[in-house]
């Protein structure tokens, strides 16, 4: 029996019961109740959630949350609503389920970036927070937002159970709460419904082609849904092996939904970055591809900024840097909340030789994206690199490996950069690295993909050669 197992944990005159009791009683009895994490109980296999209730002579209600402080906020607060949304705890038996319950909360963060007059925390960096148990303020502080949406999913068979609740971390007040049961085939509805809810409680006004965007369904299968979060997380290493994962993932996943836009502009950028990597041989193969994935995902969505952003970062390999910075730019004015269309803006003006130009935008990519993968900072290594910032580049590329060790782009960055500094001792420890993590490195190969202005192709592989590379 797990009750009275798990009530055996319980201090004297205290009673703890399971999550699953948890869920039935909730909000039926004026109780209060304290999560104490995931226990071992004797003869059960799976840890079980467990719950102390505080017991109450009168109705009580919830222990207020503690309030966050604008002086301790490690950035300063944006002056439009600003949010992150927590992963949402997959509170099934299953942890297969974990995908499930991570695309809600990427679809869900998705479609609030679509809101100019809203700041917007990405995922990258709210998915930090995963499997901890943070607080509230803590969240606030760290990313400089007052607004945090959490909740949780179970899904048992054709069933699903939401909880969601938004709060105002400077005032500690729940702006609105609530829970769902519906059946799984209404998932996409709902996603829907709870991030028109989050808009209407922080009072967001939107004009009807901006309500429209936001209310279309892009995925029809749910399966081909989670493989797109799957491929999300693969491609995200910055490694070759990353990016043949994340291909065939959303192979996969288009098989089983052929009009998901995303699938489609997702392997475009694999396709893209098949060439960073030398991994295809053909490089203008692999772009030609892309283009024509990139141009299906705006057949299926012609709002789909990711995809235009795509489109600029293959008319930037072919060097028409004024299309490819016009795409990019189209990006940003349909999607100014995403990160990564700024970080694309940012990489296609470092590659047109406005490396000045670049940096504000790709700190910009940082603020809404505090907690970022490494492609983030290599290209700030390439902003600081070409303004002749040198020690900075050298910094950002070390916050590039920080995030992925095994990437060797971070150390191209440091090479170069030593070099200018007339470090020639570190910059061939960097060009060791870089033969560490990719023996095959061509200084060929690389100068054949850089999509530099050719000046800049020549001076960046002359100091490579000094590094030591070949």
């Amino acid at each position: 029996n797990i009750a009275a197992r798990v009530e055996g944990l319980a201090e004297a005159g205290g009673i703890c019961i399971s999550g699953s009791a948890y869920e039935q009683i909730e909000n039926k009895l004026p109780l209060r109740y304290d999560y104490l994490g995931e226990h071992e109980v004797k003869n059960i296999a799976k840890p079980v959630r467990v719950y102390r209730a505080q017991i109450e002579s009168e109705p009580v209600a919830r222990k207020p949350l503690e309030v966050a402080s604008k002086e301790k906020m490690a950035f300063p607060l944006p002056d439009k609503p600003s949010i992150a949304v927590l992963p949402f705890v997959n509170m099934s038996d299953d942890p297969k389920q974990e995908f499930f319950s991570d695309g809600m909360t990427e679809e869900i963060i998705t479609a609030l970036s679509k809101v100019p007059n809203l700041f917007v925390i990405a995922r990258n960096s709210t998915f930090t927070y995963k499997g901890k148990p943070v607080k509230v303020k803590q969240v606030s502080e760290e990313l400089g937002v007052r607004y945090v949406l959490e909740g949780s999913i179970r899904k048992i068979g054709d069933r699903v159970r939401i909880t969601a609740q938004l709060i105002d971390a400077l005032s500690s007040h729940h702006l609105w709460a609530e829970r769902y049961d519906r059946d799984l085939k209404d998932v996409f509805a709902l996603q829907d419904e709870i991030t028109m809810k989050v808009i209407t409680a922080l009072q967001v006004e939107l004009t009807a082609g901006e309500m429209a965007g936001m209310m279309a369904k892009g995925a029809k299968n749910l399966d081909a849904f989670i493989k797109y979060m799957q491929a999300v997380e693969f491609f995200d290493k910055v490694t070759k092996e990353g990016n043949a994962q994340a291909k065939k993932t959303l192979e996969e996943a288009i098989a089983l939904d052929p009009e998901y836009p995303r699938l489609y502009m997702g392997l475009a950028f694999i396709h893209y970055m098949d060439v960073w990597y030398g991994t295809t041989e053909s490089p203008d193969q692999s772009l030609a591809r892309a283009f024509e994935l990139a141009q299906k995902a705006i057949s299926l969505d012609d709002s789909n900024a990711a995809a235009y952003s795509v489109l600029g970062q293959i008319y930037m390999m072919k060097k028409q840097y004024d299309k490819a910075t016009a795409e990019c730019e189209r990006a940003v004015s349909l999607d100014p909340n995403s990160a990564d269309n700024f970080l694309r803006l940012g990489m296609v003006l470092n590659y047109a030789d406005r490396a000045e130009k670049a940096i504000p935008y790709l700190q910009k990519a940082i603020r809404l994206n505090p907690l970022p993968s490494a492609h983030y900072f290599i290209q700030l290594a390439v902003s600081y690199r070409d303004s002749g910032q040198y020690e900075k580049a050298i910094e950002a590329s070390k916050k590039a490996l920080q995030r992925e060790p095994n990437t060797h782009f971070p150390y191209i960055h440091m090479a170069i950069s030593y070099i200018r500094l007339g470090l020639e001792e570190e910059a061939r420890a960097a060009a060791a690295e870089i033969l560490r993590i990719n023996p095959k490195f061509s200084l060929e190969h690389y100068a054949k993909i850089l999509p530099f202005p050719q000046p800049v192709v020549d001076r960046v592989t002359e100091d490579l050669r000094k590094a030591g590379l070949k």
